[in-house]
């Protein structure tokens, strides 16, 4: 019986991750101190036991809603402020230096400044603002700019709306570059909103836990949180992602 591509690729995933798993086991065994390596038993059986705490799902639902909200303003101001900088040359000439500078000083620099003005609660969703605001800009700009000029051109000729160019020209044009930014961010987003709370200490959250897991040497826990930061990040890439498409879907049907 042969085998289809999708079920032969689902097959190669789980036994890249089991291969991954008996080298972590490996290194554990090697090592031979559960402090500086925990093994796979310890650590998902230590994420069993937070599992079955409350105060794990409200870090990582308080993690998640700070992290969603900067990820959402970043999306936002982005897309507007790419399609207004590609509409009004000024604009652009304006963010330009900002968003270079932006994207040149290091995560620990924004966080360690930003703790000065923000409130640790707050902290994440400004660190994930800053680190998706950029690409997300840039690939606007530049999926508006990669419009086909003989579509364009076309457009012209039938005297199509404005709304209707958008619709059927420029939307379609920057709807890649935008989805290959929100991949490529949305890992970014993560990690840096976590980092920032390693940083910052807000109540209720994974970077707090991760924290505490390391000031007491507690490394099951804190590979079972990172387990679990693995975990939320890729379904959290996967749902928004899904909502993207499933808005351009209903966009170009509307």
């Amino acid at each position: 019986m042969r085998i289809s591509t999708t079920c032969r690729n689902r097959i190669i995933r789980v036994l890249a991750v089991a291969f991954w798993i008996a080298v972590w086991q490996g290194v554990s065994l090697a090592v031979g101190s559960e402090i500086l390596v925990a093994s796979p038993a310890r650590t998902f059986g230590a994420l069993l036991s937070l599992l079955r705490e409350g105060a794990f799902y409200r870090a990582v639902l308080g993690s998640l809603m700070r992290i969603c909200a900067g990820f959402a303003l970043a999306l936002a101001l982005g897309i507007a402020l790419g399609a207004l900088s590609f509409a009004v040359g000024w604009v652009r000439a304006l963010l330009h230096p900002v968003v270079s500078v932006v994207k040149a000083t290091p995560v620990a620099s924004f966080v360690i400044l930003a703790l000065i003005w923000i409130s640790s609660k707050n902290l994440s969703i400004f660190i994930s603002f800053l680190m998706v605001f950029p690409i997300m800009y840039e690939n606007m700009l530049a999926g508006l700019e990669s419009a086909d000029p003989k579509l364009l051109e076309m457009g012209r000729v039938f005297q199509l709306s404005r709304l209707s160019r958008i619709r059927a020209i420029y939307l379609p044009a920057a709807y890649p570059f935008l989805l290959s930014a929100a991949r490529l961010s949305l890992g970014m987003c993560w990690k840096s909103g976590i980092a920032a709370e390693v940083i910052g200490q807000p109540r209720q959250s994974i970077g707090a836990e991760l924290n505490q897991a390391k000031l007491f040497f507690n490394t099951p826990d804190l590979f079972a949180w990172t387990v679990t930061i693995i975990v939320v990040s890729v379904v959290f890439e996967r749902l928004v992602l899904c909502g993207i498409r499933a808005l351009m879907r209903r966009w170009e049907h509307a």
